[in-house]
């Protein structure tokens, strides 16, 4: 993965566990169900990876096609 690409997971994912807002400013941000480990995008899919910020497991990909960031919470 491209270090452009962590950073922007990063960013999303610490933002979403800290105050559970699912947006960012530069990408749009898809909140998945809850378990959800993939997701099927334009005939491609996205696998998400696991982020683990303050005890809260979250999931994250990010499809640069369409400049999104998908999360799903898996616990916490």
């Amino acid at each position: 993965m491209q270090s452009e690409e962590k950073t922007i997971l990063q960013r999303v994912v610490e933002n979403f566990a800290l105050t559970g807002n699912a947006s960012d400013e530069q990408v749009t941000v898809v909140s998945l169900p809850n378990g959800k480990s993939s997701i099927v995008e334009n005939d491609r899919s996205v696998m998400l990876k696991e982020y683990k910020v303050n005890e809260k497991l979250i999931w994250a990909g990010y499809s640069s096609r369409s400049n999104t960031v998908y999360l799903s919470l898996m616990s916490g």
